[in-house]
């Protein structure tokens, strides 16, 4: 009975003492999550609780560092969006403002009479001009906008894609022409069938050829609509002055302007919002370009079954 009550004894401050030592490291885990947590508080989105897996506090500590990922990685998409919308302001005031105050300039000296004649009809020809290139401008600017926004939703459906090609090439063989740009034009009579948003399709083909019209300086371009195994693929290739290496990966991000060799004119906007467009409608697209030689686009979209 003694030797009961002995091991009694014994066991009870065995696990008294046991609690202690556990109260104590949970105490002192706890604190340093605290400092942890204080330190990402104060921006340093790096930290990380260090716990090992036997740990009794470690589901908490990898519950926190969860957290602590997913708020930076927010963090971070916010100071990109501000970041973005910097330069979008900076190119409003450049891309707009400029053109406008030279656009009012022509109308006013026409206004006013201090042009006649042939002066006077070429100044409102400039004016003219430049009021379609703010309008464009601002046509993109409202596209991403709303691409960017919660409002935007794509009306998914099925669409004879060939003949939706077709149609929207008809639109720029004129401008084509005009332009003195040679044009071979590939689209095959039978159909092809694929989930699209119309609207979308129609934006991502002109805004690349209007990428070709604007930028490349090119005499040629070829596009080209074909079934590939189980996919619908569009070409767009152009014989222009190319894209350089270093800018070719930077080409679908939101801003970006080439500078070497192509136009300055743009807003930096097309491209990336053909490449979200793609994306959304579960396709994909690639390019691939050589300085001197032109470049080639190479749009993706699944057939449909």
């Amino acid at each position: 009975m003694e030797i009961i009550v002995f091991l009694s004894i014994v066991i009870a401050v065995v696990a008294v003492l046991t609690s202690i030592v556990l109260v104590r490291r949970v105490k002192k885990q706890i604190a340093e999550m605290t400092d942890v947590l204080v330190d990402v508080k104060n921006g340093n989105g790096n930290r990380r609780i260090l716990s090992a897996t036997n740990e009794l506090t470690a589901p908490l500590a990898y519950e926190i560092n969860e957290i602590v990922v997913s708020y930076e990685s927010r963090l971070s998409t916010v100071r990109q969006t501000e970041e973005t919308n910097r330069q979008l302001m900076t190119s409003l005031s450049h891309d707009v403002r400029t053109p406008l105050t030279t656009l009012i300039g022509y109308l006013d000296a026409a206004h006013k009479g201090l042009v006649t004649g042939k002066d006077r009809d070429d100044y409102i020809e400039t004016a003219r001009r430049k009021a379609h290139d703010l309008k464009e401008y601002i046509d993109v600017l409202f596209d991403w906008f709303k691409l960017n926004s919660n409002e935007f939703a794509l009306e998914i459906q099925s669409v004879e894609a060939a003949e939706l090609t077709r149609n929207i090439l008809i639109d720029w063989i004129p401008i084509f022409e005009d332009k003195q740009v040679d044009y071979d034009i590939d689209i095959p009579e039978q159909p092809v069938r694929v989930r699209l948003d119309m609207d979308s399709y129609m934006r991502i083909v002109n805004n690349l050829i209007q990428n070709v019209i604007a930028h490349s300086h090119a005499d040629k371009i070829k596009i080209v609509l074909s079934k590939k195994e189980n996919n619908m693929e569009l070409l767009l290739a152009d014989n222009g002055v190319g894209i350089e290496k270093d800018d070719l990966k930077h080409i679908f991000e939101r801003l970006y302007k080439c500078d070497k060799g192509r136009s300055e004119k743009g807003s930096g906007l097309g491209l990336s919002i053909v490449h979200q467009l793609v994306e959304k409608m579960g396709g994909s697209i690639t390019v691939e370009s050589f300085p001197g030689e032109g470049t080639e686009f190479m749009l993706l979209f699944p057939l449909e079954i």
